[in-house]
C-alpha cells in the first residue's frame, strides 16, 4: 500500500498517511487538528492479496482502475485518474490494480483487455467501462455512483 506524507498546517508536522485512508479526515499525530489530503491524495494500490477486503470494507463506492504499465492507453488516462482521486476525495475511492503483477484477481474479473475500470458499491460490481474513456463519460460514472 502506498502512503502519503502530509503537512499539518497548525503545527508543521509531517504526518504518513495511509493511501487507503487518506479519504478518512486524517487528524495530524501532534496536535491533533484535521489534515487536510485533497490536494495530495492518489490512487490507492491494490493487490490480489488485499482486493476483496479493501473493495468489500469500503464504505464509499469505489473506483478500480485495472491497468498494466506498458499499456498506451492507460497510460494516458493516468493523469486525469490522478486528478479525478483529489477532486472525489471522501466521495469516490479511486483505486488501481496492475494486471500485470496481479493476475488473480484480474482474471476473477474477467479483465481481458486493459484499461478496464470497475466500479464498486458495497462490494459489488455496478457498473464497468472498458478502454480509454473520455473524462467527461468518467465523470458521470463518478457522479452516478457517489
Amino acid at each position: 500500500m502506498n502512503s502519503l506524507i502530509l503537512t499539518c498546517q497548525s503545527c508543521n508536522t509531517k504526518n504518513r498517511i495511509p493511501a487507503d485512508k487518506q479519504h478518512l479526515s486524517p487528524k495530524c499525530g501532534k496536535c491533533g487538528k484535521p489534515i487536510d489530503a485533497g490536494t495530495s491524495a492518489v490512487p490507492v494500490e491494490l493487490t490480489d492479496s488485499e482486493f476483496q477486503s479493501f473493495v468489500a470494507g469500503s464504505s464509499l463506492p469505489v473506483m478500480v482502475d485495472f491497468y498494466s504499465p506498458t499499456c498506451g492507453p492507460c497510460k494516458a488516462i493516468a493523469p486525469f485518474i490522478s486528478s479525478l482521486t483529489k477532486e472525489y476525495l471522501g466521495k469516490v475511492i479511486i483505486a488501481k490494480l496492475d494486471t500485470s503483477t496481479n493476475p488473480g484477481t484480474s482474471m476473477h474479473y474477467k479483465i481481458r483487455g486493459v484499461p478496464s475500470l470497475l466500479f464498486f458499491k458495497n462490494g459489488h460490481v455496478v457498473d464497468q467501462i472498458v478502454g480509454a474513456p473520455p473524462e467527461s463519460q468518467l465523470r458521470q460514472k463518478l457522479d452516478a455512483i457517489k
